[in-house]
């Protein structure tokens, strides 16, 4: 007996020192119905990860994450988050190679060997006509742009890809195939385009087209036969369930962590840092957080009033206007239904950071391909509710010492 009311007197002792907020993520969505009805939904297979970071005297941060349903052996369809990762590794060869005149400004056309290949020589979104690889990389982060993503996919091949990124201990991502473009199989994403680089006439750096003998395996990857029918090419509805077995994939967790090793890299491990130069960096990290109407090249006229069009946290979809002191760093992906976004957000009005990653599918009548999804009435919604409710706890919760963000700022402007 003395022993069972010592071990509860324990229990109660071990309870009434446990902070009230030890879990922040599973409050904050109790205490949203909105939030709650769908997050706890299994249907929309919704996975989060939210951390706060806190700083010390001398400006150097510290991470604690929470999670909600994080499954990185369950299946979604990352979209176009991948091209974040491929566009850093893009960065990471140009200064591997180390060849005099190539760099990220050198033109860079893109050939055509095996059909359906296409090659590209002029770029008509930059003022002189030449496409080149920092072009792509700001025109990737500021709208996703996909033909862009493709040729830095053609550029680095998909075996390089999949052995970097494993290297540096994301394990759970295969990047596998180009991006809304048509007739490309298994075979024709391992077969990688002709590229040269040139500086005028001259031939810096040239590619034959190669193949790709690397393929990473699903890992046992569950939920990778989704739904009831889908669309074909010719657009009719097959009713057969949908396979993701030859999709690209991205874990939340490795999203996130590609993430905050971008904007931390000191504070992460060296074998998970990319291997940029500084200058790279703040390449990144400007593009990251540029806003579509502060661009004049590209120009997109469509998107003037459009602040949040891929910033789905925080604000989802609808058109607002982002204030000046608000800074979004991210990348999202969108399609067959799953909406995905990883962002680190600061407030440098309020003194402000976090990191947040979610994604959620919204796919009612089960079928793939039809371009019937509930992105504006739950998907984008919720994502913008989600990242709302966290910057509102985040203005609440102490901090020792207030972020600096100086130094991140003279990058971006």
């Amino acid at each position: 007996m003395q022993k069972i009311l010592l071990f509860t007197l324990g229990l109660l002792l071990l309870w009434s020192c446990t902070p009230p907020d030890a879990d922040p993520l599973q409050k904050i969505i109790k205490n949203h119905d909105s939030l709650q009805e769908i997050a706890t939904n299994p249907k929309h297979k919704v996975q989060i990860l939210y951390t706060q970071i806190d700083r010390d005297s001398n400006n150097v941060p510290s991470f604690k994450t929470f999670t909600h349903q994080l499954n990185s052996t369950h299946y979604f369809y990352p979209a176009s988050t991948v091209k974040l990762p491929t566009a850093l590794l893009t960065l990471e060869h140009l200064k591997e190679l180390d060849i005099p005149g190539l760099d990220r400004n050198t033109t860079f056309l893109s050939g055509a060997a095996t059909p359906p290949q296409t090659a590209v020589t002029f770029d008509t979104s930059k003022a002189d006509s030449l496409p080149t690889i920092a072009h792509y990389i700001k025109k990737i982060l500021l709208v996703s742009d996909n033909d862009a993503y493709n040729r830095l996919f053609e550029f680095l091949g998909q075996g390089y890809i999949n052995e970097k990124l494993k290297a540096k201990g994301f394990e759970k991502t295969r990047i596998i195939h180009r991006l809304s473009v048509g007739g490309f199989d298994t075979l024709g994403n391992r077969l990688s385009n002709p590229v040269q680089f040139l500086n005028g006439d001259e031939v810096v750096y040239e590619l034959k087209e190669r193949y790709s003998n690397a393929y990473p395996t699903d890992w046992g990857l569950a939920n990778q036969t989704q739904g009831k029918a889908y669309m074909n090419s010719d657009g009719e509805i097959v009713e057969e369930p949908f396979h993701f077995h030859y999709k690209n994939y991205m874990s939340l967790q490795d999203l996130h962590d590609i993430v905050q090793t971008l904007m931390f890299p000191a504070e992460m491990p060296s074998t998970q840092r990319f291997n940029i130069s500084e200058s790279d960096y703040s390449l990144v990290r400007k593009y990251m957080s540029m806003l579509p109407r502060e661009t004049e090249e590209p120009a997109y006229p469509d998107l003037v009033d459009w602040d949040d069009y891929v910033k789905f946290l925080l604000y989802g979809s609808a058109k607002n206007e982002i204030p000046a002191h608000i800074k979004i760093f991210n990348k999202v992906g969108d399609a067959y239904g799953y909406l995905t976004d990883a962002a680190y957000i600061i407030d440098t009005k309020n003194k402000v950071e976090f990191l947040l990653a979610a994604t959620i599918h919204v796919n009612a009548n089960e079928t793939f391909n039809d371009g019937v999804y509930e992105y504006d009435e739950i998907g984008f919604p919720f994502l913008g509710d989600l990242g709302k409710a966290i910057y509102e706890y985040e203005l609440e919760r102490p901090r020792q010492h207030e972020p600096n963000f100086d130094s991140l700022l003279q990058q971006i402007n």
